[in-house]
């Protein structure tokens, strides 16, 4: 079945009608959505008007946030509309135009088993400053983190295959961070990522965005956060260790084997069952990371003894080496230890806009990929005052 298309909306502009008329009109969706997060009275009649050209309209009694809306209009989606390939994300404020949304929802007509990603490119003078710079630490983060690079991980254009609504519906996230979650969730459970590349608009720099550059800022980031929590408790539990076995014995090795030992444990359970997720075999996977612990207990032991040695403080040189081993125990552990993959890679699988242009272009058209007479509506000739 044809996709849906999924529009949250918090006190949308009346350019919003237009864009839904394409849509409509395109006979590339089988319906259309649109969650009212709250918008208030005054906008009341606009959504009205979206219910007078055949859009379903779901309403919030309240703000609830963008990631809430969703999972309200997803919720609907996934009972009302069960054949569905999936849903097609795109914001209200008219930042997404209709072209690029047929686009999208083509794209994931054709794959199904994709997450498809509309994403604009960042480097042209109309984009706001706070949306490049934020798109950038955000894209830097995830490179790291998740071991994918995504050219706008913050786009609301999205074409999510149904077999993704259940793990969605059950995220806690609510506001701009759902969107980041998601991606996570993505990557954490290796579905591919096919980015396509779409029109960059920003009308009056973005003033009708209801983003808060600060709030909203610390809860996409929080996302990451959380899935590094263990690294943070294990350095605290590692360090607490080789502070009280040093403190008793004074001997650098003897403390960073206990310590190793004791947050070592705590990390490759925790790691193995709620970070990564890993599907691989205990045998392999404590293997791997004991060999991991070993080598980076060796390169700490080495590198403390040296620094020591150089009159820096002891408890300085314990933080400073950690922090530096930190970066590359993490890489090794989600690139080689904690996979689900036989080829260990632990990378979400990316395709470019290049690789989309080739296979649509050589892609036979079939009567199921086009839209039947009775999945298409009549849309009205002109739009509602």
């Amino acid at each position: 079945m044809l996709p849906v298309a999924l529009i949250p909306a918090y006190k949308p502009t009346p350019g919003l009608l237009g864009i839904v008329r394409e849509l409509g009109e395109s006979g590339t969706f089988h319906a259309i959505v649109c969650v009212d997060d709250g918008s208030g009275m005054e906008y009341r009649h606009l959504f009205d008007a979206l219910e007078g050209m055949g859009v379903t309209v779901l309403r919030h009694a309240t703000n609830l946030g963008k990631g809430n809306a969703l999972k309200t209009g997803i919720n609907h989606i996934a009972v009302n509309h069960p054949e569905t390939v999936g849903a097609v994300t795109l914001d209200a404020d008219g930042q997404h135009l209709a072209k690029d949304c047929i686009a999208v929802a083509k794209a994931l007509q054709a794959g199904g088993r994709e997450l498809v990603l509309g994403v604009r490119a960042f480097d042209g003078e109309s984009v706001p400053f706070r949306s490049r710079f934020g798109n950038t630490v955000t894209r830097s983060v995830a490179r790291f983190l998740a071991g994918v690079d995504i050219t706008d991980t913050q786009t609301g254009l999205r074409g999510i295959p149904s077999f993704l609504f259940t793990s969605l519906l059950r995220l806690k996230s609510g506001g701009y961070d759902f969107e980041l979650d998601m991606l996570m969730t993505v990557c954490e459970q290796k579905i591919p990522l096919r980015q396509l590349p779409i029109e960059t608009v920003y009308i009056d720099n973005n003033a009708t965005s209801s983003f808060n550059p600060f709030w909203d800022s610390i809860k996409i980031y929080m996302v990451f956060l959380r899935f590094n929590i263990s690294a943070l408790l294990t350095f605290a539990i590692d360090y607490l260790v080789f502070g009280a076995f040093f403190a008793l014995s004074s001997s650098v090795g003897l403390s960073i084997v206990f310590a190793r030992l004791c947050a070592g444990a705590f990390n490759y359970t925790v790691n193995r069952e709620i970070v990564f997720r890993s599907t691989r075999r205990h045998s392999v996977t404590l293997l791997l990371y004991a060999l991991t612990v070993l080598l980076m207990g060796s390169i700490a032991y080495v590198s403390i003894k040296a620094l020591a040695a150089s009159g820096t403080n002891v408890y300085a040189a314990k933080i400073f080496i950690e922090c530096v081993l930190f970066l590359f125990s993490f890489i090794i552990q989600r690139e080689l230890i904690f996979t689900k993959q036989k080829d260990a890679r632990g990378r979400c699988a990316l395709r470019t806009g290049a690789r989309t242009m080739t296979r649509e272009a050589h892609a036979p058209t079939s009567p199921r990929n086009l839209p039947s007479q009775a999945s298409r509506r009549t849309w009205p000739d002109s739009l509602p005052a």
